[in-house]
């Protein structure tokens, strides 16, 4: 039994990046699907479908790359953590990396990018780091 399954949905996502893998399989929760929202939005991601098989749900996600072959991911990384908690107030996520990567955080308004937490003025947990 896997006892966090955004860090797992993260690795298999890095693990299909760095095989060149054109799409992953993997396993459903709510918070996983609103975080794969938002790598969609932003361009990391190609799509992602759920798919029911009897009374378990599965994600597939098609991973984007670009013209010369290489992942549009650089790096994804998991920041709060089940034993350490990060939270931040809505000025300290405003960028990261200069505006090139994308804080994923948990708001009381839905799980939201770096850039549209700042312009509601909300802060939150800070789930993903992605780049």
């Amino acid at each position: 039994m896997i006892n966090d399954l955004l860090a797992d949905a993260l690795t298999r996502i890095r693990n299909a990046s760095l095989r060149k893998l054109d799409v992953t399989q993997l396993m459903h929760s709510k918070l996983v699907e609103a975080v794969l929202k938002v790598f969609q939005e932003k361009g990391y991601i190609e799509s992602f479908n759920v798919i029911e098989e009897g009374n378990k749900k599965f994600i597939k996600v098609a991973l984007k790359y670009d013209k010369n072959g290489n992942s549009v991911i650089t790096e994804v990384k998991k920041i709060s953590k089940p034993g350490r908690r990060v939270y931040k107030g809505c000025d300290e996520i405003k960028r990261f990396k200069n505006g090139y990567g994308t804080y994923v955080v948990s708001t009381s308004k839905g799980v939201l990018s770096n850039d549209e937490a700042h312009k509601l003025k909300v802060g939150g947990e800070v789930l993903v780091s992605i780049w």
